[in-house]
Parts: structure tokens; C-alpha cells; sequence
């Protein structure tokens, strides 16, 4: 059964930020996960619970996926996986439409949230303050990932030509702790000779689709994206292709991974991994979402395949606490229809 929630769902979770377990002392490898977690294994993953009583095994299931875009066009987009993850759960299933990347890590970190799909940047967020396990992202039954560019994009009628072009302008990063929005910019810029908040005025958007529209209507001057994005909001007649001009793109990146929460219980860890790599896409929303460029789910190492996005938020001095997460937290930008 699929219990389908209101957007607006409501977690409580300030004081597990304070929290920190006596055992935390015992822990000989930690990493980069917060003081909370603990990685016996190397694995850079939050340990399962040895104790029993902090395992959850709840009646139902919460899902989200990232809020890169509108929560609740997605909503819909994910019912028949939800129904799939019931089935072979034995859980009722119910979605939560996160407003920002900071609120579905703080859900998931309070163990209000049990699988997700997190944005590739705010996966490694996820990973190292939430616990999150990735399990799967979506790929190519032939072969390959379905990754994503970081797209540059600027009006059609700009003068922006070039990277060096964006020297005194107004450019639209997504949010702290996006990848292509925001951390790769300032990571790959920098080798260009191009130093945003130094070169360029940044703006955070909170959203791909807020920093694509922005520039469609001309309130930035560029905008640093992820080519997935745009272009399902190109698919979708949000805006016509030809009103934006891609300036630079990079190389591919891991797109988003979707996984569960370390102190779900072993056996349920399982299915809900079983449940994202048994889903077949075909006559359902998330065919008809990402049918062009994915047809199914696929096993990911997330040592291997995130190893480009830690590097890039290594290089930008990320740290994953509490203030980190804070940083990710940005104001609301409402969302502009076309003029």
C-alpha cells in the first residue's frame, strides 16, 4: 500500500544535532562521517547499528527524491517505484517532497526519512551526515550510467561568449551544496582563471529550475546547471531551447543515487535495494520521466563513483557538520513564469 503525503511533510529533528553517543569514542575510523556514525569497514558508509534497539523497522516506509525541482510533479513520477518498494517490503510506502537538499538530509538524519534519492552533490551531504546508503542510480540496460553535465547557460541575445566573459556579471549558482550548481563551478572556474564571488556576483537560486528560468527571463546573466534538468524542462515546453545558448559543459558526472538510511534494519536494507534493482520502468512515470536517457536502476560503489564529486568538494573545503549543513540552507527564491 502507497500512502501519498502532502508536500509540506514535517520533520522534527533540532535535537539529534546535539546528540553524541557515549560509544562515539570507541570508534577507530571515522572519516569524514559525522562524530554520530561510525566506519569499522572503510567503506566511507555509516555502520548499521550492532544494537538492536537502534535498528528501525517501521510500518511504513518514507521516500523522497531530491529537490531539484517542483516536489510535486515527482510525486507522481515515483507512485508506481513506491508501489514496487511496497510489494516487496511488505510496507506501506509514503512520499515526502522535500523543499531543499538541508531538509531531506535533517529527515533522513532524524530517521524520518528511510530511502531517497539525493542529488549527486548532496549525496556525499547525505552519506556523511544522514547515513545514507547509496544503492542504485539510474542506467542503461545496454551498457553505462545515466550521468549528467554541468551546463553554463546564458540568454540567447548575451554577450557572454566565454567562461572570462562572466567578469562582473550576475550568475545564479542552485544551492551550497549542489554539485553543478555550485561546487564543480567553483572547483573547475577557478583552473579557467574565473573565481566566483571574486569575478562574478553569485546568487543562489535554491533550485535548477529558479536558476534556468532566471536566465530564460533574463534576471542573471548565466548560470551554472545540470544538463538533466534542462533539458526535462525543455521536454516538458517550460521554455523553448532556443531562447538559452550552453557557453561550456563538463565532463560527465554521477547523477543522482538513491539508497536508505544506515539504521534501517539489514534484512529491510535489502529489499529496499532489491526493490530499486527489480523495477521495470516500462509503461510507467518514471519511464515516461527518464525514458530518454535511463531505462533502469543499477548497482553504484560509491567509494568509485563518487570519488569525482568528494574530490571537487574537497577542493572547495567542504566540512560535513552541523554548520556545513546549515550553509546548505538557502532563502527561498520564488519561481518566475516566463515573461
Amino acid at each position: 500500500m502507497v500512502l501519498l503525503g502532502a508536500a509540506g511533510f514535517v520533520f522534527c529533528t533540532a535535537l539529534l544535532y546535539f546528540e553524541s553517543p557515549a560509544a562515539a569514542n570507541d570508534c577507530k575510523n571515522r572519516g569524514d562521517l559525522d562524530v554520530i556514525f561510525c566506519d569499522e569497514n572503510g567503506d566511507l558508509l555509516a555502520d548499521t547499528p550492532t544494537d538492536p534497539k537502534k535498528l528501525l523497522d517501521p510500518d511504513t516506509l518514507v521516500f523522497s527524491y531530491t529537490a531539484v525541482e517542483d516536489p510535486s510533479v515527482y510525486e507522481n513520477v515515483f507512485s508506481e517505484l513506491m508501489q514496487h518498494m511496497a510489494k516487496i517490503t511488505g510496507k506501506q510506502v509514503k512520499w515526502y517532497g522535500p523543499e531543499s537538499y538541508a531538509a531531506q538530509v535533517e529527515a533522513m538524519r532524524s530517521g524520518r526519512l528511510h530511502a531517497s534519492g539525493f542529488a549527486a552533490g548532496a549525496t556525499v551531504y547525505g552519506v556523511n551526515l544522514a547515513g545514507f546508503h547509496p544503492a542504485a542510480m539510474m542506467g542503461l540496460k545496454d551498457g553505462g550510467f545515466r550521468g549528467y553535465k554541468l551546463w553554463l547557460i546564458t540568454h540567447k541575445d548575451s554577450d557572454i561568449k566565454t567562461i572570462q566573459d562572466l567578469k562582473g556579471r550576475k550568475v545564479a549558482h542552485v544551492t551550497p551544496s549542489s554539485n553543478s550548481g555550485n561546487q564543480a563551478p567553483r572547483a573547475l572556474f577557478k583552473s579557467m582563471g574565473i573565481v566566483p564571488d571574486v569575478d562574478y556576483k553569485v546568487i543562489y537560486s535554491g533550485k535548477h529550475d529558479n536558476s534556468i528560468m532566471g536566465v530564460v527571463n533574463r534576471d542573471y546573466d548565466a548560470a551554472p546547471v545540470a544538463s538533466t534538468v534542462m533539458q526535462r524542462m525543455m521536454e516538458r515546453g517550460m521554455f523553448d531551447k532556443s531562447e538559452v545558448r550552453i557557453i561550456w559543459e563538463s565532463d560527465k558526472f554521477p547523477g543522482s543515487a538513491y539508497g536508505y538510511v544506515n539504521t534501517l534494519a539489514p534484512k529491510l536494507q535489502k529489499l529496499v535495494s532489491e526493490a530499486f534493482l527489480t523495477f521495470d520502468w516500462k509503461g510507467t512515470g518514471l519511464g515516461e520521466e527518464f525514458g530518454k536517457r535511463a531505462d533502469i536502476f543499477i548497482p553504484v560503489d560509491y567509494v568509485k563513483d563518487w570519488k569525482v564529486i568528494r574530490t571537487i568538494q574537497k577542493a572547495n573545503n567542504v566540512v560535513y557538520s552541523q554548520d556545513g549543513l546549515n550553509a546548505l540552507k538557502v532563502e527561498k527564491t520564488p519561481k518566475k513564469k516566463k515573461k
